[in-house]
């Protein structure tokens, strides 16, 4: 019996690493315009110097790495690479290449999760947001989403608590001013 492949524990789950698995799809080149944004992405700042430099980067030695997306021809949305293929629209590239993956929306949502997380590219905020929405919409429970995503438990529920914080705070947690390790601290505080 052929063992089922799950989301797993880091970016083998977009890319698997044996590229001649005869069930993982090819790299294909598609129409930028053809690609729409994942309505599900968990970032919610992206640094425009950052996607600049990223620009003049894929100019000079184009696109190293494939965008995950989903769907058919000619209509495709996004799942994992928002800021690489924001920065072939800056670099005025036509077409990128991409590797297509059938998900569910709750995969999508995951998806995007685990490239960002592996990454390191979420703020705490952004994290904790992308862990509610999974419980929220689709009824994880933070042991299921901590099974999903490849992180423990206890560091789900941490980032889920910072939720609680003020708006003020969240938003000083957003724009970068308090780590998500000092915004647990904030928590514990007597007082808004």
């Amino acid at each position: 019996m052929k063992k089922r492949s799950g989301l797993g524990r880091g970016l083998e789950a977009l890319i698997p690493a044996d590229p001649d698995r005869t069930e993982s799809p090819g790299v294909q080149q598609v129409p930028v315009e053809n690609i729409t944004p994942n309505p599900r992405q968990p970032r919610t700042m992206m640094d425009n110097e950052a996607l600049l430099e990223l620009s003049a980067s894929i100019k000079e030695h184009g696109m190293i790495q494939p965008l995950i997306v989903t769907g058919s021809a000619p209509n495709f949305t996004l799942i994992a690479g928002e800021r690489r293929w924001r920065a072939a629209q800056l670099a005025s590239l036509t077409t990128v290449p991409v590797i297509v993956k059938e998900t569910t929306p709750q995969e999508m949502l995951e998806l995007a999760i685990i490239e960002n997380v592996q990454r390191a590219d979420l703020n705490a905020l952004e994290e904790a947001l992308a862990y509610r929405q999974l419980m929220d919409e689709f009824g994880l429970t933070q042991e299921e989403v901590s099974d999903r995503v490849g992180k423990g438990r206890s560091t789900v529920a941490n980032f889920v608590r910072l939720l609680n914080l003020p708006p003020e705070a969240q938003q000083a947690v957003l724009d970068g001013y308090v780590s998500g390790a000092h915004a647990r601290e904030i928590l514990r505080l007597p007082t808004p």
